[in-house]
């Protein structure tokens, strides 16, 4: 059985899908960009800066669904320049402390022109 997992605490959903889905003990986190929930804008063009909104993103989706940054197993990071690297892992070191398995990509346009996404997997 899946479950609909929707906060406002984050950003809503910018097309046909959800903020995530949990599936029995797995939480499917869509992709987060930048976006401060309260403001609906970019919080920054720093990558650094966006890096830690869409982390406060991610935190605000797994808080919904039950679970936490420190059991999410698996992340995607989509860069809009792979030269940005360094400074969005320094800020992803801090925040994934558990180490979770990663692949980090270069897309050729994010949504919004954001400079970061990541999307996550958690177990509850």
């Amino acid at each position: 059985m899946k479950e609909i997992i929707s906060t406002e605490n984050a950003p809503g959903a910018i097309g046909p899908y959800s903020q995530a889905v949990k599936v029995g003990n797995l939480v499917f986190c869509s992709g987060q960009i930048p976006i401060d929930p309260a403001t609906g804008e970019f919080v920054s063009e720093d990558v650094a800066e966006q890096t830690e909104q869409v982390i406060k993103n991610l935190s605000a989706v797994l808080d919904a669904a039950g679970t936490t940054l420190n059991n999410v197993v698996k992340t995607t990071v989509f860069l809009a320049d792979m030269n940005d690297f360094a400074a969005m892992n320094e800020v992803y070191a801090r925040h994934f402390t558990e180490k979770p398995a990663r692949a980090t990509v270069q897309a050729a346009r994010l949504p919004k022109d954001a400079r970061v996404e990541i999307e996550v997997i958690a177990v509850v």
